[in-house]
């Protein structure tokens, strides 16, 4: 896909995103010193239910579909080189949690990126600004709108400014890895049975939501997804992290 394809497949309806995307104080990539052009950042935020009720217009999938190979060499890469002791398998296991839905929905919120995506009607009423599939899905296309614009070493150094925070968490090649697993230990070390996941799926076939709570000890933990294994898995780190962040307040 060339710049100039790129560009003209932009959306020709003159709706803009809301925010403030670039080139304005407190835009969401003022912080990470990259520029997209224009046309391909309004692309890579455009969801395919905006595209759907405005006439087929162009949408943010192929955008993401770049974007996630640029994201798992660069993530891939930085493993490989800062794990030289890992063997294959706990590096594929680390690549795996910081590449997930559920991370890259943790940037987008930490972007602030929500409020400046493109919607349809449907997902807007249902909560699509936070769902994390959504979520996760724009913050591949961005990174492709970046390897579009401004290259492949600029792609890179963006992809580890996004992860940055994610590599600095010391729990998250723990919870993140195997939550379900660490809130079984948490049960076990508490005295209490295995907690029992509640999960309901939600909408169409094609377009499946799923929506998890799992309850220990009084923590109620929270999670969607895409699968109902990615639901419980959200919710069961949602839940250590709440464990966690209690045992760390009445410590204080």
């Amino acid at each position: 896909m060339s710049h100039a394809a790129a560009s003209s497949a932009t959306p020709a309806s003159s709706e803009k995103p809301s925010g403030t995307p670039q080139g304005a104080p407190g835009g969401f990539l003022d912080p990470f010193g990259v520029e997209i052009d224009p046309e391909l950042l309004e692309l890579a935020l455009t969801h395919r239910s905006w595209a759907y009720e405005h006439g087929g217009a162009p949408h943010n999938e192929r955008l993401e579909f770049l974007g996630d190979s640029i994201l798992g060499q660069a993530v891939t890469v930085k493993l490989y080189e800062d794990y030289p002791e890992l063997p294959e398998g706990e590096l594929a296991k680390r690549r795996a949690a910081l590449v997930s839905t559920v991370a890259l929905a943790e940037i987008a919120r930490g972007l602030r990126l929500g409020p400046s995506l493109r919607l349809g009607k449907g997902e807007k009423q249902t909560g699509g600004r936070d769902k994390e599939s959504i979520l996760a899905d724009t913050v591949e296309a961005l990174i492709g709108a970046v390897y579009l614009s401004a290259g492949p070493e600029v792609a890179r150094r963006f992809v580890l400014d996004l992860i940055a925070p994610l590599l600095a968490d010391p729990e998250r090649f723990t919870v993140t890895l195997d939550p379900k697993t660490s809130l079984q230990k948490e049960a076990v070390r508490r005295g209490l049975p295995y907690p029992p996941y509640e999960t309901v799926g939600s909408g169409p076939d094609h377009d499946r939501r799923y929506d998890s709570v799992v309850t220990l000890d009084g923590v109620t933990g929270r999670g969607s997804g895409t699968s109902k294994k990615n639901a419980e898995l959200a919710a069961a780190r949602d839940a250590v992290e709440r464990l966690q962040s209690s045992k760390r307040s009445r410590r204080a």
